[in-house]
């Protein structure tokens, strides 16, 4: 199609093209206004990119800026490719988590893929060597064909892109659950380093100064994959296969290295991934910026297809592509060295002083735009928010404890689903030790990766349980943040900060806007009582099909800081004869709960409560016991509860069992999803010290060498198991589901 068949400016209007493109009817007389003219098929095309939700926020700008994002560690908050934390040593890591739902609905291997490859640049145009990946999955219950068919190639995606980039991957979750059975949710993220003076930003700076497009070539593939994600997912889905990208992983290897290396050039002004919405959004966000404009010559960009047009050309999402802003009179220089990585760049354009987006093909002006109308000028829609009909009739529910005949047999139960049950199946597909700096990978409470040449390492984590955010929003939005901290935490590290993958439904449904806002008032108020600012994120919304959306999952990614790596943390117990501890209360909290899925296979109720004070208080004083030394082993007791807890921790090659013993309702005590408890393992020496400075600390047991599992509640035996029994049904799990 070239450009004299387009559609003419009348025939957009009369036809109402606009609206397949994904402008509504006031939006597209917001442009007409702005213009003072009507646009004509590229130009419309280009707003209807950056204005979409997946670019512009327009619904959710409102509530994201009730996050706090400033902290004296915080060098970059929200704003750029990725956020930017300190870390000492005039050294910061770098680090977003970013959504690929949409797409992986429709290709999960090649969305999958080019989601982790995507976010990956995001961290890389900062200027920041990727060090690890860890990602968050959602998908309906493991039992259609279909279901499995996208977990197993979402995984085979992501292990495909990240192994071939040699970044490790060393940290995750998975949960599965019927609400994401249309819309299941690929969330991947990406950590960085660097050195205070290699971060870059993506600015336009310079009139005059000459601007850059390296990496892979242009194609049909991906475009208008921003509007894609931007929609409820239709039952046609299939057909938006063209708005999917393939990735090439290898090619960009290559490009992290040529990046890397341009950061040192003084040559170089500005840089930023060509994501969603390509050229568009990577061009148009640099020049506004900036307060600069930017006029680019089509004819130039590199293309894998024939006859491209200004349309495909701009809105294509094709994959490993980065645009800079270079110094006039140096693109030599700067070409030379990518060319050097075996990377294409070639000089597409310019920074002019008039604030204009100018595209130029065949030597035809074909878009003029006002660059800020792109890229800052989208509308902001302030949504009514309704209270969740079925909220306020959980709320009203009594406390119910499921009724549980046989304990043991629950316990084999619980370890089963496939929630709880072990991800060997997949990140055993993970290269977890790419570059050999993992000191802990997947299957801990965090991931670890140490600081080349420091006594230093951080810790990683994605966490949420969308089931506690559906029954209350607000609690479950402080569960989400206070969960993924506490994993840092018992793993032995200090929270930082952390990056939000937002998912929820339909935000024009008032029930979900609402869901939208409580939640992310919850997450809110958990980022200040635990000091760990929001530095980046993505929103996802319109995550539902056939009128029923997902439950609201707001995934945390959260990093933290080992300041000594003898402070990290085993979660397994480490040798017989230790004592095993409970810190915090056991009450009698099941609603969104495995047991209650189990026992009545719905959510209902209320969600578990959380008082962040005493979150903050049993957080703070475990890491100064492990700081301390006094600590052998630590794990968060989370879905399942204490029961599925302890299990977990004989879960080891040591042969470890244990001996506990508990007081009060059996259920309570053992499959309880109370909040803020952790199960710690103590020295016997360490005895003394570690309850003397341990508020909420209960000893109920002791580590044993004979492989057996043992609890007795009110002096009555209630699971006696071998602990290789336990672990063989929790590792099974997955992959008889699967065969």
């Amino acid at each position: 199609m070239t450009e004299h068949l387009f559609p003419t400016p009348e025939t957009i209007e009369q036809d109402k093209l606009y609206l397949e493109m994904g402008l509504s009817d006031d939006e597209y007389q917001m442009v007409k206004d702005i213009l003072k003219r009507r646009p004509n098929y590229t130009e419309t095309g280009l707003f209807s990119v950056m204005w979409s939700e997946h670019c512009s926020y327009k619904t959710s700008k409102p509530l994201l800026k009730k996050f706090p994002t400033e902290g004296s560690h915080v060098l970059q908050g929200p704003g750029e490719g990725a956020g930017v934390v300190d870390i000492g040593d005039n050294q910061a890591i770098v680090f977003k988590i970013e959504s690929h739902n949409h797409p992986s609905a429709v290709e999960p291997f090649e969305a999958a893929a080019t989601g982790v490859g995507g976010i990956a640049r995001d961290v890389f145009s900062m200027g920041a060597r990727p060090i690890a990946a860890l990602n968050s999955l959602r998908f309906g219950e493991l039992e259609s064909e279909r279901t499995k068919e996208l977990f197993t190639e979402v995984v085979r995606g992501i292990a495909h892109y990240g192994n071939t980039l040699e970044v490790p991957t060393v940290g995750g979750e998975i949960q599965f659950d019927a609400c994401y059975e249309e819309n299941p949710l690929v969330n991947a993220m990406v950590v960085g380093l660097l050195e205070h003076n290699e971060m870059q930003k993506g600015v336009a700076d310079g009139v005059g100064n000459t601007v850059i497009y390296a990496g892979g070539a242009t194609g049909r593939d991906g475009i208008h994959g921003a509007t894609f994600a931007s929609d409820d997912l239709a039952e046609d889905s299939e057909e938006s296969s063209s708005a999917v990208a393939i990735g090439d992983p290898e090619l960009e290897k290559h490009l992290i290295e040529a990046c890397l290396e341009a950061i040192h050039s003084d040559a170089l002004i500005g840089m930023q991934d060509m994501g969603a919405a390509g050229l568009t959004s990577s061009a148009s966000e640099m020049a506004s910026k900036s307060g600069t404009g930017i006029e680019m010559q089509l004819d130039h960009v590199p293309q894998k297809d024939t006859d491209m047009n200004a349309y495909e050309l701009m809105l294509s999402e094709s994959q490993e592509r980065m645009l800079l802003v270079v110094k006039e009179g140096r693109e030599k220089e700067i070409i030379d060295l990518f060319n050097k990585h075996g990377i294409e760049a070639v000089t597409v354009g310019k920074v002019i002083e008039e604030q204009s987006f100018r595209l130029v093909h065949h030597g035809e002006v074909v878009a003029d735009v006002p660059v800020d109308a792109l890229a800052e000028d989208a509308p902001v829609y302030h949504l009514p928010a309704k209270q969740a009909a079925y909220y306020e009739e959980f709320q009203k529910m009594d406390v119910a404890v499921p009724e549980v005949n046989d304990a043991s047999d629950m316990l084999k139960k619980l370890l089963q689903q496939p929630t709880i049950a072990s991800k060997e199946w997949a990140y055993s597909q993970y290269d977890a030790f790419a570059r050999g700096n993992t000191e802990v990978g997947p299957g801990s409470d965090a991931g670890v990766v140490k600081i080349p040449g420091y006594d230093k390492a951080i810790a990683m984590t994605t966490d949420c349980n969308g089931r506690y955010i559906y029954l209350d929003p607000e609690a479950g939005g402080k569960i989400a943040v206070s969960e993924a901290a506490r994993n840092l935490v018992a793993s032995g590290a200090r929270p930082l900060a952390l990056t939000d993958g937002l998912n929820y439904g339909n935000p024009t449904n008032p029930e979900v806007f609402w869901q939208m806002e409580q939640s992310i008032d919850g997450i809110s108020a958990a980022c200040l009582a635990l000091e760990t600012p929001v530095i980046s994120g993505n929103v996802s919304l319109y995550n539902q099909s056939n009128g029923a959306a997902i439950h609201p999952t707001p995934i945390i990614g959260m990093v933290g800081l080992y300041e000594s790596l003898d402070h990290i943390t085993p979660s397994h117990f480490q040798a017989a004869g230790d004592l095993i501890y409970v810190i915090g209360e056991t009450k009698a909290e099941f609603g969104g709960s495995e047991l209650q899925k189990i026992v009545d296979g719905a959510y209902t109720g209320q969600a578990p409560s959380i008082d962040l004070a005493v979150e903050k208080t049993r957080q703070t004083l475990l890491l100064q016991a492990i700081q301390n030394g006094l600590v052998a082993s630590s794990h968060d007791i989370s879905e399942g509860g204490l029961g599925v807890a302890l299990a977990e921790s004989v879960f080891s090659d040591k042969g470890l069992g244990f001996d506990v013993a508990l007081k009060g309702d059996p259920v309570v005590q053992l499959f309880s999803e109370s909040q803020s408890r952790f199960i710690v393992s103590v020295k016997p020496e360490h005895q003394e010290a570690f309850e003397n400075g341990m508020e909420d600390a209960v000893n109920i047991g002791r580590v044993t060498d004979d492989g057996q599992v043992n609890v007795s509640v009110n002096g009555e035996p209630h699971i006696n198991e071998s602990a290789e029994t336990l672990s063989t049904l929790w590792k099974n799990a997955i992959p008889a589901k699967l065969k």
